[in-house]
């Protein structure tokens, strides 16, 4: 097998090249929602990936939202799926509704009939429905030694219990990423974000310096600087989380009283009395700046295909900003990966499912396949764009994940809190809006509440992780 080290860290610099080579060439007015160009877009076999040997079961039961196979809203076949029809694989799909979608896979483990044998990794997966044996270790089928995973052994490492892996990370996304109107930037006069990003001078005093300026030159209109999903990325950039792991002591262990973590809520609380943050629901970057708001923050669906930029527009995106105090790079990702079903006996095929995904993610020719694809059905984001989107999930970012939100329910699961978000998302957040008086809480008054319900659940979940050890 290749030096995937090697190519990997590579890959960057190939896009940052293949993107040079092709900034003077006209882009295709093509409709965004389109996937039918894609599909001409050539993906190479890979002889390196693990064929599934005579006699084993090829085809795997995918239970998820939206189906792994190319559909007629969707008929793209990704790189991955393509690979692993080469390899001999196929994928059967069995439908669930996102707020059915752990119901039924519990009822299918619990009654041993139509038990899938992947599952899309969430937050929620890790520990609690670890130690409610929904799953089982992947050391069997991936070498966390080898050329292919072992760039990724330092974030499945923050994924073990009991000397297990449990979660092989196959790519990254960032969960949220700051979207704005470069024309209004240049308008208004303010620093540039893209190029404080470039320059390493992307910092949360930048980005609220920005916002201040904006809002601050308005005459007769009413301006905000950020709508959207940033306020748990923002305190994540101080590296720190909202519940840790001791690897000492085996337990999860309440980290609310950080003084790190405390420093970045109380700017998140500033930052909301001064005006800058725009509340509410906004489902697309367009509608947030029709609202005159000068940054939409949230994962790049929300502004790509139909909801991406138009002819004309003159869109750019940034990381969110690195805390002033820590200038590591940190991505609050959303993981891809797929988790192996407790149950499941198909060792051979998830094998191979496994290193498809991983293999479609990172080896630079699919990087550049996926990118054809990405942009033909994106015709207007630029290649700046791109490159940020692509850095953010380098391996010179830290890919952080809290585990208050994979405690339990109580604490991960929108259903058990307002129906509308999880209890961790409003721990975090809660500083920055107002409720309908008015009233805006302090992370003080936010820990003193909710400090008891997270050491509960955390005693529950040690309580569970000792006995499962035992």
């Amino acid at each position: 097998m290749k030096n995937y080290k090697r190519v990997i860290a590579g890959a960057f610099a190939l896009a940052m090249a293949l993107s040079a080579a092709s900034c003077g060439s006209k882009k295709e007015d093509k409709d965004s929602s389109s996937f039918e160009a894609t599909n001409n877009v050539k993906v190479e076999d890979d002889e390196n990936i693990s064929a599934i040997p005579d006699g084993s079961a090829t085809e795997l039961l995918y239970l998820g939202e939206g189906d792994l196979n190319p559909t007629a809203g969707n008929p793209e076949t990704s790189t991955e799926l393509t690979l692993f029809q080469k390899r001999g694989g196929s994928i059967k799909y069995s439908a669930t509704t996102h707020d059915e979608r752990f119901d039924k896979l519990a009822a299918a483990i619990t009654a041993n009939k139509d038990v899938p044998d992947i599952f899309k990794y969430e937050w929620i997966a890790f520990p609690s429905q670890i130690v409610r044996e929904m799953y089982q270790p992947i050391d069997s089928i991936v070498d966390f030694e080898s050329d292919l995973w072992s760039p990724t052994k330092n974030v499945a490492d923050q994924f073990v219990l009991k000397g297990e892996h449990y979660v092989a990370p196959v790519g990254y996304e960032a969960s949220a990423m700051l979207c704005y109107d470069n024309s209004v930037i240049e308008s208004e006069g303010l620093d540039d974000p893209y190029q404080l990003y470039l320059d390493g001078e992307w910092t949360w005093s930048a980005w609220e310096n920005i916002m201040t300026d904006y809002v601050g030159n308005a005459s007769d209109t009413e301006r905000y600087g950020v709508n959207g999903f940033f306020k748990n990325h923002f305190v994540q950039q101080t590296g720190k989380r909202l519940v840790e792991y001791d690897a000492d002591s085996n337990t999860f262990v309440n980290n609310l009283k950080d003084p790190d973590i405390e420093k970045a809520e109380n700017m998140l609380y500033d930052m909301n009395k001064k005006g800058l943050i725009l509340g509410g629901w906004i489902g697309s970057a367009s509608d947030c700046f029709s609202q005159n708001c000068l940054f939409y923050a949230m994962g790049d669906w929300a502004y790509t295909g139909n909801s991406g930029p138009k002819e004309g527009d003159n869109w750019a995106i940034v990381p969110i900003p690195a805390s002033d105090d820590n200038p590591q790079k940190i991505t609050t990702s959303n993981m891809t990966a797929y988790m192996w079903v407790k149950g499941s006996d198909k060792a051979d095929a998830v094998k191979c499912w496994f290193e498809c995904n991983r293999v479609a993610k990172t080896d630079p020719k699919y990087a550049e396949t996926n990118k054809e694809k990405f942009m033909e059905n994106n015709p207007y984001w630029t290649e700046e764009m791109y490159n940020v989107r692509s850095d953010v999930i380098s391996d010179d970012y830290m890919m952080i994940f809290d585990y208050i939100f994979g405690i339990s329910n109580t604490l991960g699961d929108e259903k058990s809190f307002d129906g509308n978000q999880k209890l961790a998302d409003y721990i975090y957040g809660a500083v920055a809006s107002t409720d309908e008086d008015g009233n805006q809480p302090t992370w003080a008054q936010i820990r003193e509440q909710y400090s008891a319900t997270v050491d509960s659940e955390i005693k529950d979940m040690n309580k569970r992780l000792s006995e499962l050890n035992q």
